[in-house]
């Protein structure tokens, strides 16, 4: 079985239209997301013929290039649901590779995995084999890569379906873990940050709490360790309270992370971590981490900003990640990608200074930014 919806290719708009029944959605089971916009180009729902499971792709735009985005497995409550986290998604992926300058689009894939035990042995392979196929079908409009339940080898066992698939292990030619780089370019996004409030980027003495000790949240904390911050991290699995020990850093209980009085908070774990509820409880000065979409409700930026609080568009913040499997897609060398992760730090100078100029918010900053970009290229295409 499966469920295609397609629109015209045309550069998003800001809509009021919404994708799906409103109701519970995911990051995972039970938790809510709110409702999608539907300006993307395509959704595909199928259900695999090995693993009887859905696989489901979004590609929001390909007006600047192949929609790219990663494939995450997980387990939702009900198919729906993972479509809706897929819309939500690919729609941030296309303002990302808008406004790191690359030329791509924004998709994502998701596998809805079945509730309860392990998925592993066969029926992970058989589910991969299903979404690779549904990948070949999309004929390279959408690109795969690593995202949440996914590990380098997991690529491997997709990329025997289609050659769709970047972010491949370095051994088979790929290029590689992309956290190192996305944690890069979120430590000089913070130097960006920091100059705006504090009137200079340097982040030694500054305290720090790093939410999330996944990849990309263990490579950050352990750069801020480096750069002489006060660290403070957390972790739902204590098992990471290791890398606590290894860099000397504070331990702070699950919960408690995102209240901590500090001067950064940084939200390295999944998302709809800020959300009406802590939102008043909140005691940093800038929050600026490595997770997708971290506000549960995007209205929340402007919570924030009557509270003096600084923030920096994650989609901008962690696009290093992005950058490095680009690198892969386009051939450049290492050092390129280096420094195009560095220009994080120029990016969101950009956005920050276009908040200012145009008294908004920087999410709407970034927003509009990555719109402009994106209209000039759908006109640029019409005009060709």
């Amino acid at each position: 079985m499966s469920v295609i919806a397609t629109r015209d290719r045309r550069p998003p708009a800001s809509t009021n239209g919404s994708a799906l029944a409103p109701g519970a959605a995911s990051e995972g089971a039970g938790a809510a997301i709110p409702p999608v916009p539907f300006d993307h180009e395509e959704l595909v729902i199928k259900r695999g013929r090995r693993s009887g499971r859905h696989v489901i792709v979004a590609v929001h735009s390909t007006t600047l290039g192949p929609a790219l985005g990663g494939v995450r497995l997980w387990r939702y409550a009900a198919p729906t649901d993972g479509a809706r986290d897929a819309l939500r998604l690919a729609r941030g992926m296309t303002f990302k590779a808008a406004a790191a300058g690359l030329d791509l689009g924004g998709g994502k894939g998701v596998i809805c995995a079945p509730a309860g035990a392990a998925t592993d042995g066969t029926q992970r392979r058989d589910m991969l084999l299903d979404f690779g196929d549904l990948v070949d079908s999309l004929g390279g409009r959408y690109i795969t890569a690593e995202d949440v339940g996914i590990s380098p080898s997991d690529l491997v066992v997709i990329r025997e379906r289609t050659e769709h698939v970047t972010g491949m292990p370095a051994d088979r030619g790929g290029s590689g873990d992309p956290s190192p780089s996305t944690a890069l370019g979120v430590e000089a996004a913070m130097r960006a940050c920091a100059r705006e409030r504090f009137g200079s980027s340097r982040l030694a003495g500054r305290r720090v709490v790093v939410s999330g000790l996944g990849h990309v949240g263990s490579n950050l904390a352990r750069r801020l360790s480096l750069a002489g911050a006060e660290l403070r991290v957390s972790d739902i699995d204590r098992e990471r309270r290791s890398v606590a020990d290894a860099l000397g850093a504070e331990w702070i209980a699950p919960g408690d992370d995102l209240v901590a009085e500090c001067d950064f908070l940084a939200p390295c774990a999944l998302g709809g971590a800020i959300d009406a509820s802590n939102l008043p409880l909140l005691r940093c000065e800038i929050v600026c981490g490595c997770a997708n979409n971290q506000l549960a409700d995007e209205a929340l930026a402007g919570d924030l900003a009557e509270r003096g609080i600084l923030y920096a568009p994650d989609f901008v913040v962690n696009a290093g990640g992005l950058i490095h499997v680009h690198m892969e897609i386009r051939g450049y060398p290492e050092e390129q990608a280096r420094r195009l992760a560095l220009g994080t730090e120029d990016n969101l100078d950009r956005v920050l200074a276009a908040a200012r100029d145009r008294s908004i918010t920087p999410l709407e900053a970034a927003r509009e930014l990555a719109r402009e970009r994106l209209e000039a290229a759908g006109g640029a295409r019409a005009a060709a």
